[in-house]
């Protein structure tokens, strides 16, 4: 029989060779910031309390980071990596607190930090990396404050829950989800008070976002109204694009829980017939409430595999106590299942070195899993070239793409603030900052970079093109795109598109 202190050990040392592992990804020069992360990044150099699509945590965590570490990917990645740690800690906290059991608990760390959704949000820098670890921190302080019968752990529950509707409102689920649990538990008018200072001090964290709105249109109102398909043009959906967005849902969810866990969860729905597992409804509800509410919104407009995956921690602890109550068989399954799901995406994220993975055929592997990933630094090093070249001085960076435009603010020399031409593109940050109007009847140039457009032209009015090229974008040796480079001389005249979209 093992100590309890042995799985405390075991699970550190497994957080630690990870950790080291995705120090070595964020350092591998082939790959860059995703698009997104790169925004997020641009934004902690635009300090405000809300952003146009999204809360404020994400760019005062990277503020933060890159106040330390200096800005790099390095100092991008090591937030998702330390919330990783911490979230499955929650985990191993969570289990152990519900079960008893330090072995359970370890097993439930693992289960979590094998799940594809878990290894996406811990290694690379999206608003659901700091939404999953407060959307554990807030279940594990409200498991507490059941257990214990105190009042102070429904003020901490709000407490994280507010700094996770500081991350991402979908947070707000919890209001509805805790509701429903204390309902069926029959546990609701006895705990009517607490459940009041935990949704009071959980709003808290929306007044930023309310303020912001109110001063600038409910713009994050009409975004995520637009993607839930509430609000925009939407096109006539069949019976059959219904169906078909349904089953792309499912597909996509089970895919982020893992495929590995789906003969768990099957023996999941078997062990339910014969004898119910304590705490159950706790651990599901936080997961399956989620994903039948998006599940049926599915069938209205389409739902991206992200957007209910923070929802899902608590199945690794399910999934750890049903495990731990079979046979040796399943055990060993347990043992493989977590093997495969940490195994191969460390073979991704592990450096090429003397050309095992162009040998393997790895490398056909990773250039489909990192293409949106690569490239960027060549772009801004052939800039630079270029400015050097051309002896162009105090140039202005563009793009149709905010995408684009947010990559190049990070690897370009001194990270300038760039600019996004609107092309008739749905809104976003860009829309909330300087445009390129401040740039019109200034003698300046003006670089464009487009990984899809021709010109700006368009919308742009220059006195001249200077230079123009195809630069070829690689994944070590291997070619990916052409990314378009312009450098046109004197901004004359500024038309936007702006459709309306949001």
């Amino acid at each position: 029989m093992r100590s309890s202190n042995y799985y405390v050990t075991l699970f550190w040392i497994v957080q630690a060779v990870f950790l080291l592992v995705k120090i070595l990804f964020a350092f591998r020069p082939e790959i860059n910031l995703f698009t997104e992360e790169a925004q997020y990044w641009l934004w902690s150099q635009n300090l405000a309390w809300h952003y146009y699509s999204k809360p404020p945590m994400v760019a005062v965590t990277n503020f933060l980071s890159t106040s330390l570490f200096g800005i790099n990917e390095f100092a991008i990645r090591i937030v998702p990596a330390i919330l990783g740690i911490g979230s499955a800690w929650l985990i191993f906290q969570l289990a152990d607190l519900l079960f008893q059991s330090k072995k359970i608990a370890f097993w439930a760390s693992m289960i979590l930090i094998s799940m594809p959704f878990f290894l996406l949000f811990s290694t690379f820098h999206m608003t659901d990396s700091e939404l999953t670890f407060f959307w554990i921190l807030t279940w594990y302080l409200l498991a507490k404050a059941l257990k214990e019968k105190q009042i102070k752990w429904w003020v901490f529950a709000g407490i994280a829950a507010a700094f996770g509707l500081a991350s991402k409102p979908v947070i707000l689920l919890i209001i509805p989800i805790l509701g429903f649990y204390l309902f069926l538990k029959k546990d609701l008018k006895t705990n009517s008070k607490e459940f009041v200072v935990f949704g009071l001090v959980f709003m808290l964290g929306f007044l930023p976002s309310l303020i912001w709105n109110m001063q600038n249109g409910f713009l994050t109102f009409k975004h995520i109204a637009t993607l839930g398909g509430v609000e925009g043009e939407k096109e006539a959906r069949t019976i059959l694009d219904a169906l078909k967005s349904f089953s792309e849902f499912i597909g996509s969810q089970l895919a982020m829980v893992s495929i590995f866990m789906i003969p768990v969860v099957w023996m999941g729905v078997k062990r339910f017939k014969k004898q119910p597992v304590p705490d159950a409804l706790f651990l599901l509800l936080p997961a399956l409430v989620p994903f039948v509410a998006f599940g049926a919104l599915s069938f209205l407009t389409e739902i991206q595999a992200n957007w209910i995956a923070f929802s899902y921690p608590t199945l690794a602890v399910f999934f750890a106590f049903l495990l731990s109550e079979n046979s040796l068989n399943w055990k060993k399954y347990q043992s493989w299942a977590v093997g495969l799901g940490l195994g191969l995406p460390l073979i991704l994220f592990l450096p090429e070195a003397f050309g095992w993975k162009k040998a393997t055929g790895i490398e056909k592997v990773e250039v489909a899993a990192f293409r949106r990933m690569a490239g960027y630094d060549q772009i801004a090093d052939r800039i630079t070239f270029l400015q050097d070249s051309l002896k162009v001085q105090a140039p202005f960076y563009f793009s149709e793409s905010y995408h684009v435009s947010s990559e190049l603010a990070f690897y370009l020399p001194d990270h300038p603030q760039t600019y996004q031409a609107a092309m008739g593109a749905r809104r976003n940050q860009f829309d909330l900052w300087e445009s390129l109007d401040s740039k019109v009847g200034k003698e300046s140039v003006g670089i464009y970079v487009s990984l899809h457009e021709d010109s700006p032209e368009t919308v742009t009015d220059f006195e001249e093109l200077l230079f123009e090229e195809e630069y070829p974008i690689y994944f070590r040796d291997v070619y990916l795109r052409s990314a378009k480079i312009q450098f046109w001389k004197n901004l004359e005249k500024y038309t936007p598109i702006h459709t309306g979209a949001y």
